[in-house]
């Protein structure tokens, strides 16, 4: 079925990202796979067969991931980003879901902005 393009692309390009990385998200199961072997690079498909993540969802992750600065890439391969980078981003994820859980008024969506403005 034919589709108008540029709308479409326009649909995934916006496409919004989870940042809280919840458990069981492509994100954190990423995240949690390269975290265990820090100091080594994988493939894509590697990536797919060792977390379950949909081989088309794991490219588009990882992009992601590294405009977050949170994996390194050196074409083919993909491993964990800076230990204080990724310290620092679970961190701060860690501690909104706090406040969102303890205050319940602070929009998530508002910190999260204002942190990715301050990059």
């Amino acid at each position: 079925m034919p589709v108008e393009f540029n709308e479409y692309e326009q649909s995934n390009d916006s496409e919004e990202f989870d940042w809280t990385l919840r458990e069981g998200s492509n994100a954190h199961k990423i995240l949690a796979f390269l975290s265990e072997y820090p100091e080594q690079g994988f493939t894509p498909k590697e990536i797919h067969d060792a977390t379950g993540v949909t081989r088309g969802s794991v490219g588009k992750t990882l992009q992601r991931l590294k405009d977050r600065q949170l994996v390194r890439h050196a074409e083919p391969y993909w491993a964990i980003g800076d230990d204080d980078r990724v310290g620092t981003y679970l961190g701060m994820v860690s501690s909104l879901e706090a406040i969102v859980k303890r205050e319940g008024t602070e929009s998530y969506d508002e910190w999260r902005n204002a942190a990715e403005t301050a990059e």
